[in-house]
């Protein structure tokens, strides 16, 4: 389901329209439908008085289209609804008015009519990055605050006080005896932090990083001191300074660790890919790549990691001529306007085209190898796509 979401928003960030004539609706859950419908029938009228015919018209298509689909629901999905529709002619003054719709996978709560020349795709793309979760631990000597982020959300799981005194001694204490009794709370209290943050950081499956944060030094004695179960503690991405603790310190602390979060899931990929890359290097037999030999590889129940470009576009088509060769190939589909019939040298056509990504996806997940998305924006990640944007590292050598 998630793989197939990243696609579509991919597919849909492409689309731009020549004018304002695509439409995004996002409906929340539990919304009443026919508020909708009586919405979109609104907005029909106000399209009515759109000075250009050709942007008119395909507005109106659009809002029909979404109004015709609307009929196959008889109440909103369970998460919500989301629609998309508009023309996706490259050609001017030429329509092609398409429609897609997506159930989201997780609620939707947002309530959004909107005409542009892109369609409105954030919300989405938030729920994708649901699976990036990072633990948050802000703190000083007073108190912490335990939390996570979701995507872009923030929640506080836990609120601890500290029973540890100020740095002042007071009545007839002598300083040195004051301050082994204060550092001994102390480290009582680190301790308790660690082990409440150990018990909700370990049922996240997801968790990606921890950050830790806060207004003085004691968070550098929380880290230093590996206060965090070993699994946990080299998920630690860095410290950062807080003037807060508390729920406001958990939002200061992403704020100040935007770049640490943006880079961990960077350096994952390179990390794989720096794998990928000194095994195909070595010539060690653990690095396969192509359609072919990834396909087998993963027949054979043999692959571990399989490396997906984000760029993949391989479909699976019948090709004709009208000499009277045809065939059956799996390919780029940027290759498709390139090949020649083999009989006359003419160009060939291509029907029925099929994409298999998610095919190659499900059969992956049911040999239980990793399924890894490789981005085109780093150098490495538009090698790998050079070489064909599919490969992975092999369980054992052939």
């Amino acid at each position: 389901m998630e793989n197939a979401l990243k696609k579509l928003i991919a597919n849909l960030e492409k689309i731009k329209g020549r004018h304002t004539e695509l439409v995004t609706v996002y409906i929340p859950a539990g919304f009443n439908l026919n508020k909708v419908v009586e919405q979109i029938r609104n907005e029909q009228s106000t399209a009515q008085n759109i000075k250009s015919k050709t942007v008119r018209k395909n507005v109106m298509s659009a809002l029909e289209r979404i109004l015709q689909h609307l009929k196959l629901y008889k109440q909103t999905p369970p998460n919500g609804l989301v629609i998309f529709s508009g023309n996706v002619s490259e050609k001017e003054g030429v329509a092609d008015i398409e429609i897609w719709a997506v159930e989201p996978p997780l609620p939707l709560n947002q309530k959004l009519y909107w005409c542009d020349q892109k369609f409105v795709l954030d919300p989405l793309k938030d729920m994708i990055r649901e699976k990036e979760v990072y633990g948050l631990i802000v703190m000083d000597g007073s108190e912490a605050e335990i939390g996570v982020l979701r995507g872009k959300r923030i929640e506080s799981l836990k609120h601890i006080d500290s029973w540890v005194p100020g740095k002042t001694s007071k009545g007839g204490w002598s300083q040195a005896r004051y301050a082994r009794i204060r550092e001994n709370l102390l480290r009582d209290f680190l301790k308790k932090v660690g082990d409440v943050a150990n018990a909700n950081f370990k049922e996240l499956r997801d968790i990606k990083g921890i950050i830790i944060g806060g207004p003085g030094p004691v968070k550098d004695e929380f880290v230093n001191g590996k206060f965090l179960d070993y699994t946990l503690q080299n998920k630690i991405l860095g410290v950062v300074d807080t003037s807060y603790t508390g729920p406001y310190g958990l939002e200061e602390a992403v704020n100040r660790a935007e770049n640490l979060i943006s880079e961990a899931s960077v350096i994952r990929e390179k990390h794989i890919l720096n794998r990928f890359f000194t095994e195909f290097a070595k010539n060690s037999g653990l690095a396969v790549y192509g359609i072919n030999e990834t396909v087998n590889a993963l027949k054979a129940g043999n692959l571990e990691i399989i490396l997906i470009s984000e760029s993949f576009d391989y479909v699976k088509t019948k090709l004709e001529c009208s000499c009277g060769f045809s065939a059956e190939k799996i390919t780029r589909k940027k290759f498709i306007g390139e090949m020649k019939c083999p009989r006359c040298g003419s160009q060939l056509r291509s029907t029925n085209e099929i994409e298999i990504r998610e095919e190659i996806i499900k059969m992956a997940e049911k040999i239980g190898a990793e399924v890894e998305l490789i981005s085109t924006e780093t150098k490495e990640g538009m090698q790998f796509d050079d070489m064909g944007g599919i490969g992975g590292i092999l369980r054992y050598k052939i």
